[in-house]
């Protein structure tokens, strides 16, 4: 009875023990298949890398590696006037980054906003020669030089600046991440003007990204060049305030006629004008009478600058053209 008890264990093992290679062998031949298949995928990869290399070499204008915006910024800035050059600035200035939802699902953004502060990677879309340079780029050459506004238009080399015009108009900066939403994050500290496509975010690592005993050139440490004495605001402004804060109530990125007055302040705090608007001779009468506009969420802002660089705000308003007004 005993050895029929045993015979039949033994029978049992000897059948797990065959299931157990068959299991084996089953799972070796799927292990084979997906690092066969892991094979192929790489010299198709590497097959395709060559073919690009030797298209580039017989045309180097071609388009190696085309690229789609994720998503679009909605700023503050509604034009490229005002937009600050450099980004934290102005810390007031506030955008939306709206994610395309084809491309980025809503989990796409789980963790970032356990950082302070993301990389963003855009396009300068608003420069005048972007279509020329994309489109019929052998008609396209590099300017090896641009003006510097901190030195009053004297040329440096392109890749010693931060300008826009660049052989690939793509941009990088940094932003305070406010509050992730659903398809959105909330940024502040932007330099971004409204309807920048966004290629990419990163969020930013102090360890890494923090350079410490980085050095840059004695024009770009002075932080003062281009800060004006005083802002101060007119009795007609502070009346035009109240109604058009009525308009754009409902959709500003501000919570009050007072805030977004502080975000022109803070604006107006660097001198914004462009380098021949700068270098045009004031009046004899020791002050410009010129009037200049800056749009800020869709209204007009006109002030004025003496020649202690004394910004008086006059008036707010909304704007007759917008195309007018943008560039003055």
């Amino acid at each position: 009875m005993v050895s029929c008890e045993v015979y039949r264990w033994r029978r049992r093992g000897e059948d797990l023990e065959h299931r157990i290679n068959e299991l084996e062998k089953s799972l070796g031949s799927v292990s084979e298949k997906r690092a066969s298949e892991r094979r192929g995928r790489v010299k198709a990869q590497q097959a395709l890398r060559e073919a690009l290399a030797q298209s580039e070499s017989h045309n180097s204008h071609s388009t190696i590696y085309p690229m789609r915006p994720i998503g679009t910024i909605q700023s503050c800035f509604s034009t490229r006037n005002g937009t600050p050059s450099q980004p934290l600035l102005v810390s007031l200035a506030r955008a939306s980054l709206v994610f395309d939802p084809a491309l980025v699902p809503p989990a796409s953004l789980e963790g970032l906003g356990e950082y302070s502060h993301c990389w963003i990677i855009y396009v300068f879309h608003l420069n005048t020669d972007i279509e020329k340079l994309w489109r019929k780029p052998s008609q396209s050459k590099l300017k090896a030089k641009v003006r510097v506004p901190r030195l009053n238009g004297e040329r440096k080399g392109v890749f010693a600046t931060r300008s826009p015009h660049r052989p690939c108009p793509i941009g990088l900066t940094v932003a305070k991440v406010e509050e992730i939403q659903k398809d959105k994050v909330l940024l502040s500290g932007v330099d971004l003007v409204d309807g920048t496509p966004v290629l990419d975010i990163k969020p930013y690592l102090p360890y890494s990204d923090s350079i410490q005993g980085a050095s840059v050139p004695n024009w770009v440490q002075e932080d003062c060049l281009l800060a004006v004495a005083s802002v101060s605001f007119s009795d007609v402004f502070s009346s035009s305030i109240t109604s058009c804060w009525k308009l754009i109530e409902k959709k500003s990125l501000y919570g009050s006629a007072d805030e977004f007055k502080s975000l022109i302040s803070q604006v107006l705090s660097w001198d914004i004008r462009s380098m021949s608007q700068r270098n045009k001779p004031h009046d004899t009468s020791g002050a410009d009478s010129t009037v200049y506009h800056l749009i800020l969420e869709g209204l007009d802002v006109s002030y004025m600058i003496d020649n202690e660089s004394n910004i008086l705000v006059q008036d707010v308003s909304l704007p007759n053209n917008l195309e007018d007004v943008a560039e003055t």
